[in-house]
């Protein structure tokens, strides 16, 4: 769950920072959605969303590598920072239907 200061700065500056990081690690991550927020259905009245983003990446390790790497605390994070006032970030696994 995202919430913007400056979109444009996320949109078109963090997410290619993001991006060049993840060809120097040698990581591959799929997004599977990246959507505006209409409206809050069951949330609590402070919870204020602009996007919900949904990355998948090979495996948790790769996660953990790409967070802890200096290439994405050097690139990327400044830009995250600078582009986000909040977001939630959540690991998960995906269940069998």
């Amino acid at each position: 769950l995202l919430k913007f200061v400056d979109r444009r700065l996320y949109m078109e500056e963090y997410l290619p920072a993001f991006n060049r990081v993840m060809e120097l690690l040698g990581i591959e991550a799929k997004v599977n959605l990246l959507s505006n927020v209409l409206v809050s259905v069951v949330a609590d009245e402070s919870e204020d969303w602009d996007a919900i983003l949904i990355v998948e990446y090979p495996s948790a390790e790769a996660f953990v590598t790409v967070a802890q790497s200096n290439a994405y605390h050097d690139i990327a994070e400044p830009l995250r920072l600078a582009a986000l006032a909040n977001l939630k970030l959540y690991m998960t696994r995906q269940l069998a239907l």
